[in-house]
């Protein structure tokens, strides 16, 4: 009996530690003056968004995406958080994205799926970088904030315990644990 309650904890335990992002999705578009972006295939990896007004550029995108998870910084982490009162990495990542009316899924591992796979020689500021923090598969997001001089590479994301904060690939933690990363712009 001892055994199958343990065995039982750990199979939830697992569950819940599997991806930081919540399994639901979340679809809603905003009216009004803002552009709207699609996706040429869903979860395509070789996927890329493309703006319906060419007009624009990535780099004022990307700055605009930096600004909105920036400006969280300090917030604190929550588990399927997409608001103020908390965020989980990917709920970061989806809030960023959602102001420039990108729609990602809500799931780190599923957001991995989108955009096109680089390697992290060629990453630049607005990439996604993942990571493999639970031991089985992708399970933490962060967004490219800024390329030292040196090359050093440092996030914004959600951390588990110090909430929204900026780090450092660097850091043996996140360049031990780097699985890959992505480009959407």
């Amino acid at each position: 009996m001892k055994k199958q309650i343990y065995l039982t904890t750990i199979l939830i335990a697992s569950l819940l530690l599997t991806s930081c992002g919540s399994s639901k999705v979340t679809s809603y578009k905003k009216t009004g003056s803002k552009k709207v972006y699609t996706s040429t295939k869903k979860a395509d990896s070789s996927e890329v968004y493309r703006s319906k007004n060419t007009d624009d550029n990535a780099s004022r995108h990307v700055n605009k995406i930096l600004k909105t998870a920036k400006s969280y910084l300090g917030t604190p982490y929550k588990y399927g958080g997409i608001t103020t009162t908390g965020f989980d990495c990917s709920g970061l990542v989806y809030v960023s994205f959602k102001e420039m009316n990108m729609e990602l899924p809500r799931r780190s591992s599923d957001q991995a799926e989108y955009g096109k796979e680089i390697t992290i020689e060629n990453v630049k500021i607005g990439d996604l970088i993942f990571f493999n923090t639970s031991g089985n598969s992708i399970s933490h997001v962060g967004i490219v904030e800024s390329i030292n001089h040196n090359g050093s590479i440092n996030f914004v994301h959600s951390s588990t315990s110090k909430g929204v904060i900026i780090s450092s690939l660097d850091e043996n933690y996140w360049r031990t644990r780097f699985v890959k990363a992505v480009r959407l712009l």
